[in-house]
């Protein structure tokens, strides 16, 4: 195509069974008056959606961006431009089409007539990508209910020539696959025994997120954008090893660890699944009792991906779909930008922002910190930030101990944060401990004679072990 833009694709040489051929195309409206591509960097949007077929390791010829005037109701692209790929279709025996645009049934359908290949669009390939992805249970039953969902619309059956077996839910078809061959009746009921099913699991989270306030540990989420560095980040402060790479979605089941702060306070820490452009509003709906995990946390760690071109387009998208769980992606006092992957870009490149950069009045955004999760740098001054969002505006006591209340004194690390301690000569101890709300009544009931220290924001934000 002369007047697309196309990225054509290495495939390494390892041994693995034949893939599917692929060719990518992203349709490009340009936006009215400025030329621009709907705010999106077309090599970015093309990288993205080859890497989106690569996760599911489809052989990709090439990734196209295809300049449109207008989108058409039938076929998407024009009379001309269906023609011109049609033939390249035959030409390189492709397989399968992806298409980075919601498509409708129909235009689904006069496509794969046109050219006589299999072809999928940005929501089918992202469900596929989910279906192979999920690991868990809950992970299954979600990413099945946003497929019927998505399904229940189309009603097509899967193509069956295409020979390899996959783990997804049949939009490429293949032996052995799922085949949605029922009515709409039989996809409700289905529909309908999987959300009861979910809705179980959302009432178990529940009572484990109780659980988990009843330890005073706070909770810290990852949330962002697919590949920006989430699952790097999560080993690099757990010291732990959950999958992560470079493909896109490489994290779909949560994870959550336990890890202490410099400070000898105690958070969990919860990885979550990436975002994405257009990202499937069935999937988000399938994924809210994970997705609620985000809501519930105590502090919420924004991880962008800061060296990509789209860094700014990335953060909107994360920042939609997190507002439709009620989040505020601007919430000073819950949210931390995390710029990772400064390590590759320049230093004259990198955003102006320092470490844990924080505006003032309203409007003046999050705290940032600039890291690189894989060389491990900023990590030191994220955890110092964590901290102080954790402890906001959480209650200080000075507590007085002597005598036989020193047999207590083990509670007061207990039930708070032990911010100083002093020893004195008489055998009493003299400690200011911050306390986080939900042990307030146990720390009132186990220290009725702590007195509540005024001004808070003046004390140290570190404890001191003695």
């Amino acid at each position: 195509m002369t007047d697309a833009t196309e990225t054509q694709i290495q495939n390494d040489g390892a041994t693995q069974p034949p893939a599917d051929r692929a060719i990518v195309l992203v349709p490009a409206v340009r936006t009215a008056g400025d030329g621009e591509y709907h705010g999106r960097d077309t090599d970015a949007r093309v990288e993205e959606a080859v890497g989106l077929a690569r996760a599911i390791d489809l052989k990709v010829v090439a990734g196209l961006s295809v300049p449109l005037v207008a989108y058409r109701p039938a076929t998407l692209f024009g009379t001309g431009k269906v023609e011109e790929i049609a033939k390249r279709v035959a030409a390189e025996k492709i397989d399968l089409v992806v298409i980075d645009h919601r498509l409708s049934p129909v235009q689904q359908r006069n496509l794969e007539r046109a050219w006589k290949a299999k072809v999928i669009d940005r929501t089918g390939l992202i469900l596929e990508i989910f279906g192979e992805r999920a690991r868990t249970r809950e992970g299954r039953l979600q990413v099945e209910l946003a497929h019927l969902t998505y399904q229940k619309s189309r009603l097509v059956r899967s193509w069956t020539h295409l020979e390899r077996q996959r783990g997804g839910f049949g939009f490429l078809g293949g032996p052995g696959e799922t085949q949605i061959e029922a009515d709409r009746r039989a996809l409700s009921e289905r529909i309908d025994r999987i959300k009861a099913e979910l809705a179980t699991v959302a009432t178990r989270r529940r009572l484990q997120r109780r659980t988990r306030r009843r330890s005073a540990d706070a909770v810290v989420a990852l949330v962002g954008y697919t590949n920006a560095g989430k699952s790097t980040l999560f080993n690099a402060l757990t010291k732990s090893a959950v999958f992560a790479d470079r493909r896109l979605f490489a994290t779909l089941d949560p994870t959550l660890r336990r890890i202490e702060l410099p400070n000898g306070a105690a958070i969990v820490l919860s990885d979550t699944v990436g975002f994405v452009a257009d990202l499937p509003t069935s999937l988000v709906a399938a994924f809210r009792a994970t997705l609620e995990e985000v809501a519930e946390a105590d502090v919420i760690l924004h991880v962008r991906d800061i060296a990509n071109p789209d860094t700014e387009e990335q953060a909107k998208d994360v920042a939609a779909v997190l507002s439709e769980l009620g989040i505020d992606m601007a919430d000073q006092d819950r949210i931390i930008e995390v710029w990772n992957k400064t390590d590759l870009i320049s230093p004259e490149r990198r955003p102006a922002r320092p470490y844990g950069a924080r505006g003032s009045g309203a409007g003046a955004g999050p705290t940032v910190v600039a890291i690189s999760a894989l060389k491990g740098e900023g990590l030191t001054e994220l955890l110092e930030v964590i901290e102080e969002h954790i402890a906001g505006d959480r209650p200080v006591y000075q507590v007085v101990l002597s005598g036989v209340d020193l047999a207590r004194l083990h509670r007061l690390y207990e039930l708070g944060e032990v911010l100083e301690r002093e020893d004195r000569s008489d055998g009493s101890v003299v400690a200011l401990i911050r306390v986080a709300p939900d042990t307030t009544s146990r720390f009132d009931a186990a220290f009725p004679q702590a007195q509540l220290v005024p001004r808070p924001e003046a004390l140290p934000q570190h404890a001191a072990h003695a």
